[in-house]
């Protein structure tokens, strides 16, 4: 336990808390277009007033959603590198997939209504370039991490660390996407150990390093 977790939350810090766990349900339940400030408010057991005391309007609220659910992704992205020569390709990249699909899990269901207001989506996409963020964050540990590997020759030299960073997260999200939509009866992957060994696997097909192949015995000169 940290020092920082042995100091009580202040009044304030909880109820801000206790307005995104209820902005994070009424979404979830209901989606951006239809979940209102007056609602979340509501659900926390607040007045209104009470939520802008906290937040700027709703966008501001989907904003403190998503960086809740983002800090063990990022994190673990962020120490991808510094794994470079230990465990084994395989490993790694299969918690990477397994983190994405949690991740997208969590994520899609949410951003996805962002789609259907052009207004609130062009807001979202200036809070994300003021902050430096978005979802492409996530590939340049993963490139870096690709090429430490290969400088350690783990990884095919002539491979793309960033081709191979977007075919396994695309992976993982198309599968995420496709679950939601139709349910995941409709998923090649429904039995245990889920799809990520199987994706990795798949994909360092094309990433391990060849092995030059033993030369032909020559003939004995008579």
């Amino acid at each position: 336990m940290t020092e920082h977790s042995l100091i009580p939350p202040t009044p304030s810090s909880r109820t801000r808390e206790q307005l995104v766990d209820a902005a994070e349900r009424v979404l979830r339940a209901k989606g951006l277009a239809r979940a209102t400030t007056k609602e979340i408010a509501r659900e926390a057991g607040y007045a209104e007033g009470t939520l802008y005391l906290h937040f700027a309007d709703k966008l501001d609220l989907v904003r403190a959603v998503h960086e809740r659910l983002l800090p063990g992704f990022v994190e673990m992205v962020s120490q991808l590198p510094e794994r470079a020569g230990t465990g084994t390709v395989e490993g790694n990249l299969t918690d990477l997939a397994r983190g994405a699909l949690g991740l997208y899990r969590d994520m899609l269901p949410l951003g996805s209504s962002l789609f259907a207001d052009p207004e609130l989506l062009g807001r979202f996409r200036l809070m994300l370039a003021e902050r430096q963020g978005g979802p492409q964050r996530a590939w340049e540990p993963v490139v870096t991490y690709l090429r430490a590997e290969q400088a350690l020759g783990r990884v095919d030299p002539g491979a793309d660390p960033a081709a191979a960073t977007l075919l396994l997260l695309g992976a993982c999200q198309q599968l995420v996407f496709v679950e939601l939509m139709t349910g995941p009866e409709a998923l090649p992957f429904r039995d245990p150990p889920g799809p990520a060994p199987a994706l990795v696997a798949t994909l360092l097909a094309g990433l391990a390093p060849t092995q030059p192949s033993d030369p032909s015995p020559t003939e004995p000169r008579p």
